[in-house]
């Protein structure tokens, strides 16, 4: 009875150092995406755990706590995300623009893994960029990290590539509005659908005016919501592949996670969590996703990162220049 709840404490003492650099990590992301709004928090939290760990900045005491904020707060990250998003909003889009999202969406992650595996790229690396260009950038690839079983070096090369084509997408859209001849809801629309993060969609969509930005978020917001269904669908496949190798050891039918990000839309799609609350909300699941993504960024290893990245970069161009084209001809289509 005694020996329970010391080896308990003596866990939550090993994991405090890392907690600690990663609260401070964190911190430092938010003050440094208030100088350069233009880079998203999370995408700091990456840059600032790399640095650290590159730089080794961070003793071995660390390495436990670490661990806890990249694996438990990513998936409360995950579960808050569900509070961003409200079915109503997505529903008001109708049902053409939400076809567009799910067929470019799907279209994307398709194309971007079966291209990525013929370019010699591997499976885990493959499935996370394409996780990524086609859903919310560094928070998806971090959702899916687990059933893509990737290592480090695979979700720090895709959320590089996420940040990279991003930040181009983010500054090149605007400047195609004019000669592509799209009204502002058009050009909210093409935006939302295939820019990769969500603060780079607010970026790309503000230069616009705020209409598009208006139809810019919730079209992002929909292809977020497709989250859940998309790693729902990769575990099943995943528990298919693994229960004749290791029938004892299966990955749950449904990740914990993606039941509570749902669960969160629902409550949000009510209407009855007041607009402070979802102030709160929001602020937490920046903070638990960040802290998650600092975690993450300690354990990219930049030389390996520089020696695999020829073929990732290739790979995040075309899958960037696919998930536009297709998004393009829908909103050319569909939207007016």
């Amino acid at each position: 009875m005694v020996v329970v709840p010391t080896l308990t404490a003596t866990r939550h003492t090993s994991s405090l150092p890392g907690l600690l650099v990663t609260a401070a990590g964190i911190a430092v992301a938010l003050g440094v995406h208030r100088l350069v709004p233009q880079v998203g928090t999370l995408t700091w939290a990456v840059i600032l755990g790399a640095a650290a760990a590159n730089l080794n900045l961070l003793p071995e005491a660390t390495r436990p706590g670490l661990r806890v904020a990249t694996k438990k707060l990513l998936r409360i990250g995950v579960v808050l995300l569900g509070f961003s998003l409200s079915l109503v909003s997505i529903v008001a889009l109708g049902g053409p623009v939400i076809a567009l999202v799910v067929v470019t969406l799907f279209s994307t992650l398709a194309a971007t893994t079966w291209v990525g595996l013929r370019m010699g790229v591997s499976r885990p690396r493959s499935l996370l960029i394409a996780t990524g260009f086609a859903i919310c950038g560094a928070s998806a690839i971090a959702a899916m990290e687990e059933n893509a079983e990737g290592d480090e070096d695979d979700v720090a090369s895709a959320i590089a590539m996420v940040t990279i084509c991003g930040t181009v997408a983010m500054v090149v859209l605007p400047l195609l509005q004019p000669p592509l001849g799209l009204t502002d809801t058009q050009f909210g629309a093409w935006a939302g659908a295939s820019v990769h993060e969500v603060g780079q969609v607010v970026a790309a969509a503000s230069a616009a005016g705020p209409a598009a930005l208006g139809v810019a978020v919730v079209v992002k917001l929909t292809r977020v919501l497709m989250l859940a269904p998309v790693v729902a669908g990769v575990s099943l496949l995943r528990r298919r592949r693994l229960r004749t190798a290791q029938p004892t050891k299966l990955p749950p039918l449904v990740p914990l996670f993606v039941i509570g990000f749902l669960t969160c839309v629902g409550l949000r799609s009510t209407g009855l969590v007041p607009d402070p609350v979802l102030a709160v909300l929001e602020q937490l699941q920046t903070l638990t996703l960040g802290a998650a993504l600092f975690g993450m960024g300690t354990g990219v290893h930049v030389a390996s990162l520089v020696r695999s990245s020829g073929r990732a970069m290739a790979l995040a161009t075309l899958s960037t220049l696919v998930i536009a084209c297709i998004a393009l001809c829908g909103v050319l289509v569909l939207v007016r």
